[in-house]
């Protein structure tokens, strides 16, 4: 099949597999609805170049963005705890958000995209299910990791379905 509709089959078909996994089997654990932040990992597999690039991009640098999160709402609330709420979060937030930039110097941090779409993604637990930020980090983590190995999952998939143009007969008397 095109490369185009192999695509769309693998990634709507792994698609549905990733929500029935977060809202079936994975329920009652502590990635339970995390479905989210699974798509966003997924999605940052393929904006970081993909294959084990993108995978190893989405998990580190997502999961390293979602740690300066968690340590930016202590700091909000514990550090800035005397200041008005959303005062101390947003100087917490510029602080975590120059943190990622910075950090970027480091190679397997270069990806800014990616660490802010982790840096994001912890506020999910924190703000839906009500989550310390302590307790939102694994979670967090966990659901990045499974996005990215769909991700990396629906790019083998989608190269399997691809039709193949056979070999001419040249090339395959030269090999």
């Amino acid at each position: 099949m095109p490369a185009y509709f192999a695509l769309a089959t693998s990634v709507g078909l792994l698609a549905a597999l990733d929500t029935w996994l977060f809202f079936g089997p994975l329920e009652a654990t502590f990635v339970a609805g995390l479905v989210w932040v699974s798509f966003i990992a997924w999605g940052c597999h393929f904006h970081s170049g993909g294959g084990t690039k993108g995978m190893t991009t989405a998990i580190v640098c997502m999961s390293f963005g979602a740690l300066v999160g968690m340590v930016s709402v202590m700091f909000a609330n514990n550090v800035l705890g005397g200041l008005d709420a959303s005062v101390g979060l947003g100087i917490a937030v510029g602080l975590g958000a120059a943190v990622i930039c910075l950090a970027s110097k480091i190679p397997l941090l270069a990806t800014i995209p990616a660490s802010v779409y982790g840096f994001a993604s912890i506020a999910g637990p924190m703000v839906l299910r009500g989550d310390a930020p302590e307790a939102a980090i694994l979670p967090t983590v966990g659901a990045i990791v499974i996005g990215a190995v769909f991700g990396i999952a629906s790019e083998y998939l989608a190269n399997a379905l691809t039709k193949k143009e056979p070999a001419s007969a040249a090339t395959a008397e030269a090999a």
